[in-house]
């Protein structure tokens, strides 16, 4: 049995939660010049394809992304998720008029922020401590995983020890983190992306999102695929993959994500990631046979 996502919103919100993926309009610096151009090379748009537009206000855009969602979110309440590329890399005082717009929301009650762990100074994590003490605050670190080859070759561009400080900092800050991996990297074998959730399992962070390696059109991983360097995985070994990682990581770690699906407009690979119903429909069914069933394990 895991903890899911749904879990931790019950727990903490008495009731389920929707995120507003919302876009600040930030660069990251493996684009900018400071440590690339190119960004990782499974990167097309900072996965923000959700995103509202940046060219509206956040109060506005958290209006819009609502009457999007309405239908599906009865509570009224959200996390305002701070999605497209590196949410920290920016001057504090814009971080700050961003967040703090975002936390004061009247139907906001979470406060979501992806970035890197290498975009987190102290006076990023400050600013952070100060809005957790307003609503809850998590930070949302893209680590994928723990192998050095397999980093470099997707362009990471950050050692494993600056995740470790990350990690340690935000959390004596109190501030609650979530760490991204992605399952079916090239190269990666089902034992050295178990070995990344065991490693994220005892960093000391509170979630983990899963996340299955898509080939979209337009990035260089694409290329790759194309030439036929590496093949992605099939929908039962990803399965497969995914009941290794969960049992690797700690009980009561949440896991926010069991998978994902990438934009149908530029997926090339795998296809069958397209038909999220299906997809899930199939975890749920192994994982309950496997007697992995979600439920809070606290």
């Amino acid at each position: 049995m895991y903890r899911s996502l749904n879990d931790e919103l019950r727990e903490k919100f008495g009731e389920k939660v929707y995120k507003l993926a919302l876009e600040g309009g930030f660069s990251c610096p493996n684009r900018d010049g400071t440590l690339g151009t190119k960004g990782c090379i499974f990167c097309l748009g900072g996965s923000g394809d959700f995103a509202e537009k940046p060219c509206f206000s956040v109060t506005e855009q958290i209006e819009k992304a609502k009457a999007r969602v309405k239908s599906k979110n009865p509570s009224g309440k959200y996390i305002a998720y701070f999605q497209s590329f590196t949410n920290t890399y920016g001057p504090t005082e814009r971080l700050r008029a961003l967040f703090t717009e975002a936390i004061n929301h009247p139907d906001i009650c979470a406060l979501s922020i992806g970035t890197r762990p290498d975009c987190l100074g102290d006076d990023v994590i400050e600013l952070l401590s100060e809005l957790n003490k307003i609503k809850p605050v998590w930070v949302e670190l893209g680590l994928q995983t723990i192998h050095p080859k397999t980093a470099e070759y997707i362009r990471r561009g950050y050692p494993l020890s600056v995740f470790d400080s990350a990690v340690l900092r935000l959390k004596k800050a109190g501030i609650y983190v979530i760490v991204h991996m992605i399952i079916g990297l090239p190269g990666e074998t089902p034992e050295m992306i178990s070995q990344t959730a065991e490693y994220i399992g005892k960093s000391g962070a509170d979630g983990i999102k899963l996340q299955l390696l898509h080939v979209l059109k337009g990035t260089d991983l694409a290329k790759d695929f194309e030439k036929g360097l590496f093949k992605t995985l099939e929908l039962d070994e990803y399965i497969m993959i995914l009941e290794e990682c969960i049992r690797r990581i700690p009980k009561e770690m949440t896991v926010h994500r069991l998978t994902g699906d990438g934009n149908k407009k530029y997926l090339i690979a795998p296809l069958w990631s397209g038909d999220k119903k299906r997809v899930l429909n199939a975890i749920n069914l192994a994982f309950k046979n496997d007697k992995l069933e979600q439920g809070s394990a606290l």
